[in-house]
């Protein structure tokens, strides 16, 4: 059994692990346990009732977060001509074509988020293997694939989130950083909540929200009573 060290018993004292809380009471318990020397980052956890393994129960989406991630995120274009003069000037931090494809399958990947235009899929298409366990591959339903390069960036830089289920059914997002007012935490998890109550799958049967739970990056999980952030009706 791994040992618990005096810190982490500190931050789970006062936390019940049984009790669901209301988001304001979750949030301000897991602010006041962020203690960690670096900004923590606030982490969402999901659990869902569907089994991602059939294509009609899986979850997936991109959601701007109103009080954005307070991270800084660097962002890869795949783009020729004038879409990657317009990819520079909208401030990506990589843009490039074949030769970004090959930097990608070396190995060589120093972005967090990767979008292309419609016209670069069959270059983009090949780095599948590369990409795709990254959660980086480019995808249309979350407007990653795009003419519109200038918004999918702003999105980006500005607080856009993607998500998508993992095998167990869970979903699961950095939606913000212990710095952040409590506030604004609560808005960011109301809208993160949202987003996904909206992408429940057509195949999704009985409870689709099951459980829902936030911590910081060292802090213990506090679940969350599932009607204060809108997802009771969720089914």
């Amino acid at each position: 059994m791994a040992k618990i060290s005096k810190r982490f018993r500190k931050a789970i004292d006062g936390v019940n692990t049984e009790k669901a809380y209301d988001i304001d009471e979750a949030v301000k318990l897991v602010k006041s346990r962020a203690t960690a020397k670096f900004d923590e980052t606030i982490e969402l956890a999901i659990n869902l009732g569907v089994d991602p393994r059939h294509a009609d129960q899986m979850v997936r989406g991109v959601v701007s977060l109103p009080n954005g991630t307070g991270r800084s995120l660097r962002v890869a274009v795949f783009a020729k001509g004038a879409k990657a003069d317009e990819a520079k000037k909208a401030g990506a931090d990589i843009v490039g074509a074949e030769d970004l494809a090959e930097q990608v399958q070396k190995g060589e990947i120093n972005f967090d988020r990767c979008i292309a235009t419609p016209d670069m899929m069959g270059v983009v298409g090949r780095l599948g293997k590369v990409l795709g366990p990254r959660g980086l591959m480019p995808n249309p339903k979350v407007g990653t694939v795009t003419m519109d390069v200038t918004q999918a960036i702003k999105d980006a830089k500005g607080g856009a989130v993607e998500y998508r289920v993992e095998k167990a059914g869970i979903v699961q997002a950095g939606i913000g950083k212990a710095s952040f007012a409590e506030d604004a935490i609560v808005q960011n998890v109301k809208a993160f909540v949202d987003s996904v109550v909206k992408a429940k799958p057509a195949g999704a049967k009985g409870t689709y929200m099951k459980k829902i739970s936030i911590s910081s990056t060292m802090g213990p999980g506090v679940k969350v009573a599932l009607p204060s952030v809108g997802a009771a009706s969720a089914g």
